[in-house]
């Protein structure tokens, strides 16, 4: 079964174990008391190092824009959202061992998880094949979004951009307003429209009030053809 990630992922580990523990959430420990390996959060704190390291030698080396710029774009290239967002396109997600509580929740605490499980994804590559194989990964599948990052300007706060662009285009200051919202204290969910005075330009939805108002701007961008 694990291999079958390795697949997905288009690497071949020399010990399967260490990707198998990249997938293996603190919870599932306490549900399989027998189980062998140990969680994934000592290989993520080294993957989040060698996905840092990488990405800032590649910006460095291919952009001569100033550092304050590369900070934003690396930003954007390995925040939690962008992890979470890569690693579910990659198939991680059917491969994830946690407990039964946590595999229902499917909101803020499931997107934390999912980027945690491509760092240390990682940071068993890079323990199983080193810096070069680890490398070749993180340019494929995370570097790869670049062009995205830079097209979008989702090194830029979407709130702040749709701000200025709004005042730019008609003068006017957005505002932010829930429209629904619903679940338990632990798993909300919010729909919060973005307007432009009277006019609903977008929506977005999230779990918390601000992750719908940032998924709302960014909307609102593209509504726009701002971007």
């Amino acid at each position: 079964m694990i291999d079958d990630l390795a697949k997905k992922l288009g690497v071949k580990f020399k010990d399967s174990s260490l990707l198998e523990q990249a997938v293996t959430h603190r919870s599932y420990l306490n549900e399989n008391r027998s189980y062998k390996l140990d969680h994934n959060e000592r290989l993520e704190f080294l993957g989040d190092a060698v996905l840092e390291l990488v990405v800032t030698e590649y910006l460095y080396a291919n952009h001569q824009n100033p550092e304050g710029e590369l900070t934003s774009w690396r930003a954007a290239l390995v925040n939690g959202e962008m992890l979470s967002k890569i690693a579910k396109d990659l198939g991680v997600e059917e491969f994830l061992l946690m407990s039964k509580g946590e595999s229902k929740d499917t909101g803020r605490a499931r997107t934390y998880l999912l980027a945690n499980a491509l760092e240390a994804i990682i940071g068993a590559l890079y323990l199983d094949q080193g810096y070069e194989a680890a490398q070749k990964l993180i340019l494929a599948k995370v570097v790869s979004h670049l062009t995205e990052v830079l097209k979008q300007k989702l090194y830029m706060d979407p709130k702040s951009y749709f701000q200025e662009r709004a005042q730019e285009e008609s003068r006017v200051t957005p505002s932010y307003h829930v429209l629904k919202e619903w679940g338990p204290d632990h798993d909300k969910h919010f729909v919060v429209g973005v307007y432009l005075g009277s006019e609903l330009v977008a929506e977005g939805s999230g779990n918390s009030k601000q992750e719908a108002q940032r998924e709302a701007a960014k909307n609102g961008l593209e509504a726009k053809n701002w971007l």
